[in-house]
């Protein structure tokens, strides 16, 4: 979850945060001191931020690489994929020679993670909104020269689209995901004293409404990367993600501002500490 706080707040406390705010703010989450001095050890090592001293105060910045990711992330789960039947598809056609294999595991489990599927074992698919993503991967990994990328319309398939669908996602998977979210975060945007929410609740700046919101952030955002947003006429009938995507709004609507007053209140209140 600390992954989650610095995303949605270290870039608005102008990029730069001192240890004991990011303590600060873990323990209203219920993290100790010490098990998020830890995991900041490890973000450090994984290159997502620095450590960096300012006016004699010891803190964190992110770096490059993990401000550029963060800000992809967010186009991601702040604006879920949902295509028409009319959207076009990318096709991703690529053999890789075997002394390659390790590169070839890599594309297939990248390509998976922002939400392609497998026609065949070098046979990919996914929405055409995606190419820019599915090109850098192969950029990155240097393996452009070693596919091709089709644009295409609607599959033509020999049965239904919706069998079809569920041989080349684990749309049951994605699915579980969007129930656990409805089952985990439903109360938040669900009624107010026993009535239908309204799209925007009032709340109020708490460690409580923090928490909701940080909690709702980090149990959302890989559910973005794996569900593909596919038509309807692909999808089981019973598909959750609509409401999953609406209960996601509707507490980012609720819980957003609130949680983040909650956030400039406890820096000032550490800052005050500090000079005090």
């Amino acid at each position: 979850m600390l992954r989650t706080v610095i995303g949605l707040y270290l870039r608005d406390a102008g990029g730069w945060m001192s240890a004991k705010d990011i303590v600060a703010l873990m323990e209203a989450l219920g993290t100790t001191g010490t098990v998020t001095r830890t995991a900041l050890g490890r973000l450090r090592k994984k290159d997502v931020v620095l450590q960096e001293t300012r006016a004699g105060v010891p803190g964190f910045t992110l770096t490059d690489g993990a401000a550029t990711m963060l800000a992809r992330g967010d186009r991601r789960i702040y604006n879920p994929r949902s295509m028409s039947l009319e959207d076009p598809w990318c096709l991703i056609s690529f053999s890789i020679p075997e002394t390659e294999r390790e590169k070839r595991h890599q594309l297939r489990r990248r390509l998976h993670w922002i939400g392609c599927g497998t026609v065949a074992a070098g046979l990919w698919i996914c929405p055409d909104s995606l190419r820019g993503e599915v090109e850098e991967i192969l950029m990155d990994l240097s393996l452009r020269d070693m596919a091709t990328i089709f644009v295409t319309g609607t599959p033509m398939v020999g049965g239904s689209l919706r069998d079809a669908a569920s041989k080349w996602w684990d749309l049951e998977a994605v699915a579980a995901l969007h129930r656990d979210f409805i089952r985990e975060h439903g109360s938040a945007g669900a009624t107010i004293d026993g009535a239908p929410a309204s799209p925007v609740r009032t709340v109020e700046p708490s460690a409580e409404a923090f928490s909701t919101y940080v909690q709702c952030i980090d149990r959302w955002r890989i559910i973005p990367y794996l569900d593909p947003g596919l038509p309807p006429a692909f999808l089981p009938e019973d598909w959750p993600g609509a409401e999953g995507s609406a209960l996601f709004s509707r507490t980012v609507a609720a819980y957003a501002e609130p949680s983040a007053e909650f956030v400039r209140r406890t820096l000032k209140e550490t800052a005050g500490a500090a000079i005090a």
